[in-house]
């Protein structure tokens, strides 16, 4: 096994107030639709010391006044937890990282790498690959708003055509941002192919501040080798989470030496589909059922009768019709054990 001794245990991010501690060298990617509060709850419960990121939030919304939800209920929670924003409006995404900074952010990051056409075509997200003048003005101008560490989430360009991630991330670390997560891919090639580790390594050879990998990160075995190819800092874990929110907890026992947890057995996923569709509907009434769906699909796997469950499951019209399916599965496989 590759040994996890190539980075510091913490890293600290200074900011223009007090430093910040990350104790834990693995992040949870913001994800639109699944990282909300109940699953950073549930992600937590593995990882405590995990910096989480709230859902991307539009600055501009904010701005409108809707999406305040995000940030708000981040006084309800424990641990570090990161409010990304994306917007093309320097002003905007300052307003933006003040409010975040008064919910209790722990930092704020700014987006600069979401492939989604109607984001990116309007300026966020990826399309500020390119305009980096533009990009580093939003850095400059949201660093000089808060006291909290702002950074920045990014991939190595726009397309393969026009690639030189060092030149572009190097004037982001110059405009102020006191750490970088690198998605190893193009905007271009969204979640497609493989993520580019050897790119990822010559960012991190050339800034100074710490950088963290992100791509093709879904295992602990991954990120072990992750680490040795670039040598970053830590490593962000995205799309691998979903319906695994006991990942980034065993990433990060493998990267302090410690027993990696084994994963939930059947039971246990059941039990936790159970529980995340139960907080769901508390939080959203019916609507919760919709938004609990994906995460039960993700979540019921792996295990005999796990397909038809997920079949079933994403039909049923209401709350109680689902859990009535969870309990029924359950019962079956207690039988069967």
């Amino acid at each position: 096994m590759i040994t996890p001794a190539l980075t510091p245990a913490e890293l600290q991010l200074a900011g223009r107030g007090t430093p910040r501690l990350l104790r834990c060298r693995v992040l949870q990617s913001p994800l639109a639709g699944v990282s909300d509060r109940i699953f950073r709850g549930l992600v937590r419960r593995w990882a405590p010391d995990a910096l989480l990121f709230t859902e991307m939030v539009n600055a501009t919304s904010l701005e409108l006044g809707h999406g305040l939800q995000k940030v708000e209920e981040l006084a309800l929670e424990q641990g570090p937890i990161g409010v990304q924003l994306f917007d093309y409006r320097p002003a905007a995404m300052a307003d933006a990282a003040r409010r975040a900074e008064a919910a209790g952010a722990f930092l704020i990051d700014i987006n600069m790498g979401c492939p989604v056409k109607k984001i990116a075509k309007k300026g966020g997200g990826s399309g500020l690959i390119r305009d980096p003048e533009l990009a580093a003005r939003i850095v400059n101008s949201v660093a000089a708003a808060v006291s909290i560490p702002v950074t920045v989430k990014t991939r190595l360009g726009w397309c393969g055509h026009d690639l030189d991630p060092v030149s572009w991330c190097r004037q982001l670390e110059d405009a102020g941002a006191q750490l970088l997560t690198l998605h190893g891919r193009t905007r271009e090639q969204g979640f497609k192919g493989h993520a580019d580790w050897e790119a990822i390594a010559a960012v991190k050879q050339a800034l100074a501040i710490p950088v963290i990998a992100n791509g093709d990160v879904n295992s602990a075995a991954d990120a072990l080798r992750c680490l040795a190819a670039t040598k970053a800092d830590g490593v962000m874990v995205g799309r691998g989470s979903m319906g695994a929110p006991w990942l980034v907890g065993q990433i990060d026992a493998a990267l302090s030496g410690r027993p990696v947890p084994e994963a939930p057995g059947a039971l246990e996923r059941i039990a936790l589909a159970r529980e995340q569709l139960l907080a769901l509907v508390e939080a959203k009434g019916e609507h919760g059922l919709l938004i609990a769906r994906k995460h039960m699909g993700w979540t019921c796997s792996g295990f005999t009768g796990a397909p038809q469950l997920r079949h079933a499951l994403m039909r049923a019209p209401t709350p109680a019709d689902a859990l009535a399916l969870l309990d029924r599965a359950s019962g079956e496989l207690s039988h069967q054990g």
